[in-house]
C-alpha cells in the first residue's frame, strides 16, 4: 500500500513522540552527539525502499559501488570510537567515501534517528541493540539488508541472524554479541562464588560502607542486569519466545522467590539503586574497593587496564540453586532509510562487520564476535575473558525484539527500585509493572 506524503508526515510525528518517550537505555550514559550529518537531506519522510536499494548501474565488477560524491555520518558510542575511527579510515582508503563520526550512546540511537532522520540530521548508519530493532523496522526508519543478505547469514551465528531479523526480514548487519557475567578481582576473590548464598556470606565479611568497600556492585535498578532474578525463577518478559505481548510472565511464584534473593543483596550493598552508576562503579572496582561486578563485555578494556591479570570472569552465581539465566543481545548496524547514499551506507555496514573488523573490535574493547570464522581464531579461543562470557552465553536468552519491548524498561526498572530501596513485596511490585506494561502496549497498539 502506498502512503500519501501527508499521512507519512503524520505517522512519523506520532512515532517520534512515542519513541522519544518510551525507549529507555540500558546504559546510564547520556549522548554526546551533536546535530551533524547530511543537512542537505530535507524531507519529512524517508525515501521509498525501492529508491534506496540502488540500481544495476551502481554495481561495478560484480560489487556494489558507492554513489558518486557519497559522504557518510555514522553514530558510535564513546567506548567504541577508536574502533570506528580505524574502520572509517580503512573504508575511505578502499572506497574513497569520507566518513564522519558522532558520539551517540547506542541505546539512544533509534530515538535520535526518529527525530533527526526526517530533518536530514540523522546518521546514515546506526547501531541498534537488537531489542530496539522492532521499533525501527516497523516505523520504516531502516532499510533491509538485501544486497549482502546471503553473505551475512552465511558468515554469522544463528542467534545473531535472529537478532538482526524482524518479521522474517533481515535488516541488520551483526557486529557483536553480548551477555552479562560476573567480573571479579582475583586478588580479593581467589575463587568466584558459585551461588548468591555464597556471595552473600562473603559480602558480610568484606562490605564496609563507611570505607566505601563493597563485595558486589552492579546497576541494581536496571532490569538488563537483573534479568537472572526473573528468568531463573521461571519468569519471562513476553511469551511465545518473546513474541506475545499479551503474555507477560513477571509475577509467577518462582519470580517472587528469586526476587527475594535480589532484595537480600541490599544487605551487602547498602546503597540506593539510583545512586549506582557506571562511572562510580568503574572507579571503585578499578581501585579494588569493589570485589565483584555484574557487567558486560563493553567494560573489559577499561577493567583490564585497571586490574591487569587480576581481572577474571565467571558465570553469574546460581539463584536459589537454579542456573542464572542472563539476557543476550546482539549489536547490529543498520542503514537509515533517510540516507542519501544507500549504496555507500550498505557497503560501510558490511565492511564494518567482517571477520577482520570484528576481531579489531574485540581487540579494542573486548567484544564477543558473531562472525563464525572470527570465533574460531586463537585471538578469541585463547582469551579467558571472552571465553568466560561465552560460558555464560550458554545460559542466556535473547531479549525480545518486538516494538512493545520498549514499554518494559521503565515499569520494570521502577519495580526493581521499589523492591530494592523500599523493601516492597516483589510480587506486588511486579504486578504493578505488568499493569503498566499492558497499558503502554495497548496505547502503542492504538497508535
Amino acid at each position: 500500500m502506498t502512503l500519501t506524503k501527508s499521512f507519512r508526515r503524520a505517522l512519523f510525528l506520532i512515532v517520534a513522540i512515542v519513541l522519544a518517550a518510551s525507549i529507555t537505555a540500558c546504559s546510564s550514559k547520556s549522548s554526546t552527539g551533536g546535530n551533524g550529518g547530511n543537512a542537505s537531506v530535507n524531507t519529512p519522510e524517508p525515501p521509498s525502499a525501492a529508491d534506496n536499494k540502488g540500481s544495476d548501474a551502481s554495481v561495478q565488477d560484480g560489487e556494489l559501488a558507492p554513489e558518486q560524491g557519497a559522504e557518510l555520518l555514522v553514530w558510535e558510542s564513546r567506548e567504541e570510537v577508536a574502533f570506528t575511527e580505524e574502520i572509517a579510515r580503512q573504508f575511505e582508503e578502499k572506497y574513497g567515501v569520507k566518513v564522519k563520526i558522532e558520539e551517540v550512546v547506542i541505546p539512544d540511537q533509534v530515538a535520535k534517528l526518529t527525530t533527526d532522520g526526517p530533518s536530514g540530521l540523522g546518521a546514515d548508519v546506526v547501531i541498534i541493540p537488537h531489542d530496539h530493532l522492532g521499533n525501527a523496522a516497523a516505523s520504516g526508519m531502516i532499510l533491509e539488508n538485501d544486497v549482502f543478505a546471503e553473505e551475512t547469514k552465511k558468515n554469522n551465528t544463528e542467534a545473531s541472524i535472529i537478532g538482526a531479523t524482524f518479521n522474517g526480514v533481515l535488516y541488520g548487519y551483526p557486529r557483536s554479541a553480548e551477555t552479562t557475567a560476573l567480573f571479579y578481582n582475583k586478588s580479593l576473590v581467589p575463587e568466584p562464588p558459585k551461588s548468591f548464598d555464597d556471595l552473600l556470606a562473603f559480602g558480610r565479611t568484606f562490605t564496609d560502607k563507611s570505607k566505601k568497600k563493597y563485595a558486589l556492585m552492579w546497576e541494581a535498578g536496571n532490569m538488563y542486569f537483573n534479568y537472572p532474578f526473573i528468568a531463573s525463577g521461571g519468569g519471562y518478559l513476553f511469551g511465545d519466545n518473546g513474541t506475545n505481548k499479551d503474555d507477560i510472565g513477571l509475577a509467577n511464584e518462582g519470580v517472587a522467590e528469586s526476587m527475594k534473593v535480589y532484595q537480600s543483596l541490599a544487605e551487602i550493598l547498602p546503597v540506593k539503586s539510583g545512586d549506582i552508576n557506571p562511572d562510580i562503579k568503574r572507579g571503585l572496582f578499578g581501585a579494588g574497593d569493589v570485589a565483584m561486578d555484574i557487567n558486560g563485555p563493553w567494560e573489559v578494556a577499561g577493567y583490564k587496564e585497571a586490574l591487569g591479570d587480576n581481572l577474571a570472569i565467571a558465570p553469574i552465581p546460581t539463584v536459589n540453586g537454579k542456573t542464572a539465566i542472563t539476557f543476550s543481545g546482539i549489536k547490529i548496524y543498520s542503514v537509515s532509510s533517510f540516507t542519501k547514499y544507500p549504496n555507500a551506507a550498505k557497503l560501510y555496514a558490511q565492511f564494518a562487520t567482517t571477520k577482520e573488523a570484528q576481531l579489531l573490535l574485540n581487540e579494542t574493547i573486548g567484544s564477543v564476535p558473531t562472525n563464525l570464522e572470527a570465533l574460531e581464531t586463537d585471538q578469541i579461543k585463547n582469551d579467558p575473558i571472552v571465553s568466560g562470557f561465552a560460558e555464560q552465553a550458554k545460559n542466556s536468552e535473547p531479549m525480545p525484539s518486538i516494538p512493545e519491548m520498549a514499554n518494559v524498561w521503565a515499569p520494570v526498572n521502577a519495580a526493581m527500585a521499589d523492591i530494592w530501596d523500599n523493601k516492597t513485596d516483589p510480587a506486588a511490585a511486579m504486578e504493578k509493572a505488568i499493569t503498566q506494561i499492558k497499558d503502554l502496549n495497548n496505547g502503542l497498539a492504538a497508535e
